[in-house]
């Protein structure tokens, strides 16, 4: 299997790359800001998706479309930015999918709800409350056209990460270095965090069974922030740096609207690969510590 991975240096793409490329599928990965060993420089708003693998001599099977503005608070005042970085890429992707009949497998997002009845199965209403959602939304539209594709949505992705970006490793990683801070966390949004790699996995037993339309994939946690920040804390019992601070979101300094109910429910993959074991914030955590020693 040759999969091409757009956004390939990020959380879930770099976990993509690396689980590929350990059973023995053929990946071509690319990055945008941020260079790793393993990807290669491209431009997903302006370079050519065709030139670009032409150059590699790369036919894809599939394409995994990773990459987006995920900035929720800059795009809000960043409409046309957000546009040209999510929904204008991600419409010439799908071009080059539909002249080649290539397989599509995107990533998006549980931002495209409005968080009043969360968390969600494939089959809610959607209704997305801030720009960011909005915009993935359209991108789901743009790739429901093809008949081979996937769209994926996720939310509060943690796991190993060269940058650290995500709430879980950052927070570690502050932890770890004795960083003194005061974090105001809500604890009226609540999400279904999902480790990195079970991502990967996921990904990699729906595009060789070829299966086709949305797929929630989440973890079996459901925190609020304040919540997830205390788990992360309670492995930490000697730290005293470190004060958490619950609030409700509307006092909060975030700019977007963000669902508060939100998260997605997996049934639907789970009915489909009942064997599959999950990660989970606990056994993440555990890891992470032991690998210390």
């Amino acid at each position: 299997m040759k999969i091409f991975i757009i956004g390939a240096s990020g959380l879930v793409g770099s976990h993509c790359l690396s689980f590929f490329k350990s059973i023995g599928w053929e990946v071509l990965g690319t990055h945008l800001n941020f260079p790793t060993d393993d990807t290669e420089k491209f431009n997903f708003s302006s370079d050519d998706v065709e030139q670009f693998l032409k150059d590699f001599n790369f036919i894809p099977d599939a394409i995994v479309h990773c990459a987006a503005l995920t900035n929720v608070d800059y795009c809000e005042h960043n409409i046309e930015e957000s546009y040209s970085k999510t929904v204008f890429p991600t419409k010439k992707i799908v071009e080059y999918c539909q002249r080649n009949q290539t397989y599509l497998a995107y990533i998006s997002t549980d931002y495209v709800f409005d968080g009043l009845k969360g968390p969600y199965t494939e089959e809610a209403p959607v209704n997305p409350l801030n720009i960011y959602g909005k915009h993935k939304l359209e991108c789901e539209k743009e790739v429901s056209k093809l008949s081979n594709h996937l769209i994926l949505r996720i939310t509060n992705v943690y796991g190993e990460e060269e940058r650290s970006k995500n709430f879980i490793s950052r927070l570690v990683s502050d932890l770890q270095n004795g960083v003194q801070k005061s974090l105001n966390l809500p604890y009226d949004q609540f999400a279904t965090p999902i480790y990195a790699g079970d991502i990967a996995k996921m990904i990699q037993r729906l595009i060789e069974d070829r299966k086709y339309g949305i797929y929630h994939l989440s973890g079996s946690d459901y925190y609020n922030r304040y919540q997830l920040a205390k788990k992360i804390l309670s492995y930490f019992n000697d730290y005293k740096g470190l004060i958490l601070n619950p609030i409700r979101t509307r006092n909060s300094d975030q700019v977007a609207l963000r669902p508060l109910n939100g998260g997605l429910l997996n049934i639907k993959f789970i009915n489909e690969y009942p064997e599959f074991t999950f990660e989970n914030v606990d056994s993440f955590l555990l890891k992470v510590l032991k690998d210390e020693v």
